[in-house]
């Protein structure tokens, strides 16, 4: 897949233009000169005036940044949707149904279809969660799964995102620049709402408050605080569902059950949407010294007096090397064939395949099992010699702690650069809600390699976000 010419998604190969991008490529060509650059400038001034940034840890420009964005919508058919939504919820449930067997039974590594190391041995498993049961049965209510396209019919799952997913405020901030930026756009094109987001995933969370909690359940949003590089995002999604924004010290717990401080007395909390790592949840239960949890919490989930959303443990799904078994787990548990396909990826501890990878490094990817973010991986066709080396004795050293994978040419979609439109890389990260329902969001967020011949869509790593218009039937 690595020597073939990226996917257009804009052009077919004799340079005709794709039928979902028609309306977008005839408005295009009416733009007058500047007209693009002048939407480019308003978008930022948008974003500023809104505050939508993130924080990059190590720059030496100061942390907060504002996120870079593309003026020119990716666009996806009704019926390229539909094909991607069925494999994202059999996914999803299958994942959920993963996860409640290895704090339960743990039937499929009884059956031998994983292995029992992989999973008991790994820095995500959480034995604290074993025989618990979480309202609904459901582990992870919130997820993020990225999707990379190939060919005109081809999209692959590159990893799955189960424990605090992002970037889901930026889909929404997008979607109302767009709106503000290019309506005449919009009236051209049927395109599918992303802005039922936050009512959506407050039903989620209703619909999984503990027994008792009544008709309208407290949920809070739980922040490590203003210094968390995703802190925009907790404070836009607690206000947008009127939730309560809570640090660790505003909430504490009495008698097994969960309060908020407030001006005018504690608070039962039915619901928390954490977003703090596991670690840092409870100093009783996980690590001691943490500052940002709440002391007593996990005693009130176990309880039942109280839904983490997403659970403590939920990492073991999302983690890379278990990743690879996604297909056998799907047929584990739902008994049918993956309808979307995991990336082709190496196995660094069986040692036929490390030495074909170490022989081939210069055109493969590596990934930290436990890396996120862009950090901890090598694209090989665009690292240096030396950086294949590191990474050589890397995978020697430990291999358990890295994946690999053959470069994909991704799709490619025309973006606004400094000279002018051009195919930039591009990728999809859908957001999945479960809770009494799978509610998939129409699109999700685009992520887009700004820098010509990238494959790396990070805003970390100097990528940006575009809308992501899914067209209605």
């Amino acid at each position: 897949m690595a020597e073939t010419a990226p996917f257009d998604e804009m052009y077919n190969a004799d340079g005709s233009v794709r039928e979902p991008y028609r309306a977008l490529n005839a408005w295009l060509e009416e733009q007058p000169d500047k007209a693009l650059t002048l939407m480019q400038s308003d978008a930022e001034a948008i974003f500023r005036k809104l505050g939508i940034t993130f924080a990059v840890y190590g720059s030496e420009e100061g942390t907060e940044k504002v996120i870079p964005f593309d003026v020119i919508p990716r666009i996806i058919a009704a019926q390229e949707w539909r094909k991607l939504s069925k494999g994202i919820e059999q996914r999803v449930k299958a994942l959920n149904a993963f996860l409640y067997d290895i704090y339960h039974r743990q039937e499929i590594l009884k059956a031998g279809r994983i292995p029992e190391k992989l999973i008991l041995q790994n820095a995500a498993f959480a034995p604290e969660m074993m025989g618990l049961e979480p309202a609904k049965g459901v582990y992870a209510h919130i997820i993020g799964v990225d999707i990379v396209r190939v060919g005109p019919d081809e999209f692959y799952v590159l990893e799955d995102n189960l424990r605090t997913p992002s970037g889901v405020s930026y889909m929404l901030e997008d979607r109302e620049a767009m709106m503000q930026l290019a309506p005449d756009l919009f009236h051209r094109c049927k395109v599918a709402p992303v802005e039922t987001y936050p009512e959506n995933l407050r039903r989620t969370l209703e619909s999984v408050a503990p027994g008792g909690a009544g008709q309208s359940p407290n949920i809070a949003v739980l922040t490590p605080g203003i210094y968390n590089s995703a802190y925009f995002e907790h404070s836009f999604l607690a206000d947008q569902m009127g939730a309560q924004l809570c640090e660790g010290p505003d909430l504490f717990v009495d008698g097994g059950k969960v309060y908020m401080r407030t001006t005018t007395g504690p608070e039962r909390v039915d619901v928390i949407y954490r977003r703090i790592d596991d670690d840092y949840l409870d100093p009783l239960t996980f690590r001691p010294d943490s500052m940002l949890g709440v002391p007593g919490l996990f005693n009130a989930y176990r309880a039942g007096n109280v839904t983490l959303v997403n659970a403590p443990g939920t990492g073991i799904a999302d983690d890379k090397a278990v990743y690879t078994y996604v297909p056998e787990i799907i047929e584990f548990y739902l008994g049918e064939k993956a309808l979307l396909n995991n990336v082709p990826t190496y196995n660094c501890t069986d040692e036929e395949q490390r030495n074909w990878v170490l022989a081939n490094i210069a055109d493969l990817v590596v990934k930290e099992v436990h890396g996120s973010g862009g950090y901890g991986m090598m694209v090989g066709p665009t690292s240096s010699k030396a950086m294949h080396a590191e990474f050589r004795k890397k995978i020697e050293a430990r291999p358990d702690n890295y994946i690999v994978q053959p470069t994909l040419a991704l799709s490619t979609c025309p973006t606004y650069v400094n000279a002018g439109v051009a195919p930039r890389h591009v990728d999809l990260r859908p957001y999945v809600l479960v809770g009494d329902r799978v509610r998939i969001t129409p699109g999700g967020l685009t992520r887009v390699a700004l820098k010509k011949g990238s494959l790396v869509v990070n805003s970390s790593q100097g990528g940006g976000t575009k809308d992501t218009w899914v067209l209605e039937d």
